[in-house]
């Protein structure tokens, strides 16, 4: 349970326009859609991905790294990563599982299913969206687990977008269309105060320091 007098101590840190910044962001994010990329080789597609979720509002992003890197483009991400929650998996089997537990469905998106076009795709259910390499596209152990396929509609030669590219144009869409339904889609209280802990936490240089003195003051009282 986050802790109301620590985040206030936290807060007294932090300018009010910053306070209001964080309040009006969360009043956007989302967890009732999460993101998953699975092996995905270009560093830069991973970060871009990530930013593209901290612009449209997702506040968790999964990462399976089983045979590539597992660092951020700092330059792409462009702070991203202090906003956006990460869980890397070194196994699809570890992500989907976890995913599963917390009660998501398993979206596959992949050019070459005809179940659903991104427009006509149920945003009701808690779902998270599985992306795949920029070449092999998603492995066969998504494709097997999936509870439904998602598309994006192309009428051009080329049959797929970059990861990136499509990541974007798919979240931009599902979190818009979710903001305007009845679905109820915000963070809780509970997770409201752990992002604001979490963000003030990120915006304070000597958080180290700071926080010491904190709990050595609160555990002498």
């Amino acid at each position: 349970m986050a802790d109301i007098d620590y985040l206030n101590y936290l807060e007294g840190f932090l300018t009010d326009n910053r306070k209001e910044k964080f309040l009006k962001v969360l009043a956007n994010r989302t967890n009732h859609f999460t993101i998953a990329i699975e092996d995905v080789f270009q560093l830069h597609n991973t970060s871009a991905v990530m930013r593209s979720c901290e612009v449209f509002g997702i506040q968790n992003l999964h990462v399976i790294e089983e045979r590539y890197g597992k660092q951020v483009d700092k330059q792409i991400a462009m702070g991203a990563q202090k906003w956006v929650d990460i869980s890397r998996y070194e196994s699809m089997s570890e992500c989907i599982a976890r995913i599963k537990s917390q009660g998501y469905k398993i979206i596959a998106t992949t050019p070459h299913e005809e179940d659903c076009l991104m427009d006509d795709f149920d945003i009701t259910p808690k779902s998270a969206l599985f992306f795949g390499t920029e070449i092999n596209g998603l492995s066969e152990e998504v494709l097997s687990q999936a509870d439904g396929f998602l598309k994006i509609p192309m009428v051009g030669f080329t049959e797929s977008l970059n990861i990136s590219v499509s990541a974007a144009i798919i979240i931009q869409n599902i979190t818009e269309r979710l903001r305007k339904s009845d679905v109820n889609w915000q963070l809780s209280e509970e997770e409201l105060l752990e992002k604001r802990i979490d963000w003030s936490r990120n915006s304070i240089k000597d958080i180290k320091r700071i926080e010491a003195r904190y709990f050595e003051e609160r555990f002498e009282s």
